[in-house]
This record gives C-alpha cells, sequence and structure tokens, in this order.
C-alpha cells in the first residue's frame, strides 16, 4: 500500500495543509507568512468591521455581540467548509427592513423588542438550513437552473448598487467630510497600485489609517470639522462581557422574517460564484457545505443576541484588491474578532472612526461589489445579446440601485430583496417553455 503525498494528501486531509507562498497569487490552499497573515487577517478585520457595526447599530442590537458573533460565525463556516471557501461571515443588512417592521424600533439606543427579532431570526436561519439540506442531498443542479451567472451576477452587482447610497451618505454631509472620503478613496488606490511589497497587500487598512488621521489633523488639530471624542474610548474598559440575549419566538415576526432566507441563499451562492471567478476554479461542489454553514452561525449568533449573518462581500473585495485568498486569514481574522466581542475598549475605538472615513472605505469595497459581477458574467461567458439575460440584469441593478421596495400587507421587501426575487422570477418567465415558442 502506498503512502498520499502531495496533492494526493491534501485530497485526503479534511483541512489543507496551506503551503507557504509570499507572492503573487495567494490560493486558499497557500498561506502568507506568519507576519503577513496577522497583518492580512487584521485588515479583513477592519472591512469586515463598518457593516458588521452599522447593521446592529440601524436595527438596534449591541454591536459588540454582532462582531463576536460574526468571529464565531465565520469560525463555524470554516470548519464545516473545511477550510478550502475564503469567506468572512458578517452581518446581514438584508435582516434591516424586517427586523424593523418587526420589532417597531425608533432607530435610537437599544432595540426593546430584540429578543422578538431574534426569534424570526432563528427561523430564517432554520429555514436557510432545510435548504442547504435539500442542496447538499439533491446537488447545485436545481440551484443553478434557477439563479444562472446571468442571475447571479446581478445579483451581486445589485447588493454592491443597493449599499452605494450609505457609502456617499456617510460623505456628504459637508464638503470637509467629503474630501475626507475621497483622500481616503485615494489612499486605497495609491497603496493598492503603487505601494511597494507587502505594503500593496493592504490598501484597506492602510486606507483607514491613514484617512482617521488625516480627520484627526484637520478636525481635532486645525477645527475643519468636528473632532473625534475620545472620552468614551478612555473610559471603556479593556475587557468585559457582552450584552447577551437570548430570543422569544412570535408568529407575526417568524413569518416576517423567515423569507430572508432566500436572499442570503442568493447572496452566498453570488458570493461563491465570485471567489470562484477570482480564484480561477469552481467552489460549487462546497455550496450545500456553505449554505449549512451560514444557516447554522446564523441560528447560533440569534440565541445569543447577535444579527443574522452571510458571507461578507467587503472581504470578497479586499481580496479582489489584495489577490490572497488563503482560508488562515479568515480563521485567524475570527478569532481577533471573538476576542474584541469581549472588549468594550474594542467598540469604543471602532465607533470612534469617523463617518466619512467609513465612507470612504465603504465606497471602494461596494464599488468592488458591484464590478465583481462584470467578471462572473466576462468568466461565464454570459451573452448579453440574449434579451432574456439583458433584460433580467438590467431590471435587477436598477431595482436593486434604486432600492425598490414591495409591500404584501405587514411583509416589506427592500431593495436587494426585489432584485434578488426579480432576477429570478424574470429569468424563468423569460427562458421559459412558452416565451421559446413565442421568439
Amino acid at each position: 500500500m502506498s503512502n498520499a503525498t502531495g496533492s494526493d494528501e491534501q485530497a485526503l486531509s479534511y483541512f489543507p495543509r496551506w503551503t507557504l507562498k509570499t507572492s503573487g497569487v495567494i490560493m486558499p490552499e497557500e498561506r502568507l507568512s506568519w507576519g503577513q497573515t496577522i497583518v492580512s487577517g487584521l485588515q479583513h478585520c477592519v472591512a469586515m468591521s463598518g457593516s458588521t457595526i452599522i447593521a446592529p447599530l440601524l436595527m438596534g442590537f449591541d454591536p459588540n455581540v454582532a462582531v463576536l458573533f460574526s468571529g464565531v460565525g465565520t469560525l463555524i463556516f470554516f470548519v464545516i467548509v473545511a477550510g478550502r471557501v475564503p469567506s468572512y461571515l458578517g452581518s446581514s443588512f438584508a435582516f434591516i427592513a424586517v427586523v424593523l417592521a418587526a420589532t417597531g424600533y425608533a432607530g435610537h439606543g437599544p432595540n426593546p423588542n430584540l429578543s422578538v427579532a431574534l426569534g424570526g431570526i432563528v427561523a430564517a436561519g432554520v429555514l436557510y438550513g432545510v435548504i442547504a439540506l435539500v442542496v447538499m442531498w439533491s446537488g447545485i443542479g436545481w440551484v443553478e437552473r434557477l439563479m444562472p451567472p446571468a442571475v447571479t451576477g446581478a445579483v451581486v452587482a445589485a447588493i454592491g448598487l443597493n449599499l452605494a447610497p450609505v457609502a456617499v451618505k456617510a460623505v456628504s454631509a459637508n464638503a470637509f467630510e467629503t474630501w475626507i472620503g475621497l483622500a481616503t478613496v485615494l489612499i486605497i488606490g495609491v497603496v493598492a497600485v503603487a505601494a511597494p511589497g507587502l505594503w500593496r497587500r493592504l490598501p484597506i487598512i492602510l486606507g483607514a489609517i491613514g484617512g482617521y488621521f488625516l480627520y484627526l489633523l484637520f478636525a481635532n488639530g486645525l477645527g475643519f470639522g468636528k473632532p473625534i471624542d475620545f472620552m468614551q474610548l478612555s473610559a471603556a474598559p479593556w475587557f468585559g462581557l457582552p450584552n447577551f440575549t437570548t430570543p422569544t419566538f412570535h408568529a407575526d415576526a417568524i413569518f416576517l422574517i423567515a423569507p430572508v432566507a432566500v436572499i442570503l441563499v442568493a447572496e452566498n451562492l453570488g458570493h461563491i460564484k465570485a471567489v470562484g471567478a477570482m480564484t480561477g476554479r469552481s467552489l460549487d461542489g462546497y455550496l450545500g457545505r456553505a449554505l449549512f454553514a451560514d444557516s447554522l452561525a446564523t441560528i447560533v449568533a440569534a440565541c445569543g443576541g447577535g444579527t443574522g449573518v452571510t458571507t461578507y462581500a467587503e472581504n470578497i473585495g479586499v481580496m479582489a484588491a489584495t489577490k490572497v485568498y488563503s482560508t488562515l486569514l479568515f480563521a485567524f481574522a475570527a478569532t481577533v474578532s471573538v476576542l474584541l466581542g469581549f472588549s468594550p475598549k474594542f467598540g469604543a475605538l471602532i465607533l470612534s472612526i469617523p463617518g466619512p472615513v467609513i465612507g470612504g472605505l465603504s465606497i471602494v469595497l461596494f464599488g468592488l461589489i458591484a464590478a465583481m459581477a462584470g467578471r462572473i458574467w466576462v468568466e461565464n461567458k454570459v451573452d448579453f445579446a440574449n434579451p432574456a439575460n439583458l433584460i433580467t440584469v438590467a431590471v435587477a441593478l436598477t431595482a436593486g440601485a434604486g432600492d425598490l421596495t414591495l409591500k404584501f400587507g405587514a411583509f416589506t421587501i427592500g431593495g436587494i430583496g426585489t432584485a434578488t426575487f426579480g432576477a429570478i422570477i424574470l429569468y424563468q418567465i423569460l427562458t421559459s417553455p412558452i416565451a421559446r415558442r413565442a421568439k
């Protein structure tokens, strides 16, 4: 009996062996030096932190709890996909509209009906898990027929375009904040294109640091804007328990929130396709596992007071900019997030980052999300001479960018949901046998 070596050994082991590589494209089963891994992992923490904290704040959740469970969820994902799919799981924006509708949250301070929202998110996670198990049992074929590359690319683009107003609003309060946001964008671009060696792999974290210090200089030092207030940061303890909350289950909230699972499936599929396109290899064989991992992470998060989670497009944007896809980065970033969840000092530091700096980071990352749709279409040779593809994409992009909201009684679907369901349904109608016969 011969011993497996090399690629055979990789195939037989549950986790990759992560061979060292320090230049060029770093694939999922490769790794940087440990020092570079730590710094690049911290960059992913920075990339996820804005949205992972903004989303819970918009819903009245505790951001420290959300950060902690984003780390827990990412580690769950890492284990279930055997360390072979590079992804970070952060707070999902798909839940915001339905959580606000289910809880009547006024938008300031803690959500008094947080437990009700958590029950609905648990239900969404359970429905999500059922879909994942069906995919694992029956294969990816029916999902691909339901959401082919034309549709998944449209969903990915719609997500980026739907989030664009959030980024623009963050840099639009006044001329000073606009220039700080644009300066942050410029720093990111210059670092990504012209920085030497290792630094070129760190555009997001260096952009955040550069933007922060620029704001500190011109606002705190020269008085051009509202100064950063460090009182909360200095008063916050280094270590402390998060404010955990348990869910309660109410039928109306469950029926309102649970259907978000379908949006999470589309988001995850789009992200898997996007990472596959960037790495030049198909990750479809891990889709069922990825869906199940995301569903389990959502359930675990909601059981402790965290938001529903999803594979994060912001971190896919970082991978697109750095060409580093090593899954070890995400295991490290997740571990850091778990530790930071127990640090009120970290929450205060994140909250001290000026809005226009977060806005500048978001402009780049959300734009990269939308741009990745183009790569999905190119890699899969989507034919835009085909009216079914062209109209499906056109409608989805407009619905997502314009945040087209549909209401069915108490049930509301925001722009991402409308673009997702609209693209799926419209494509099926336009490619149905009836449409083909008419043609």
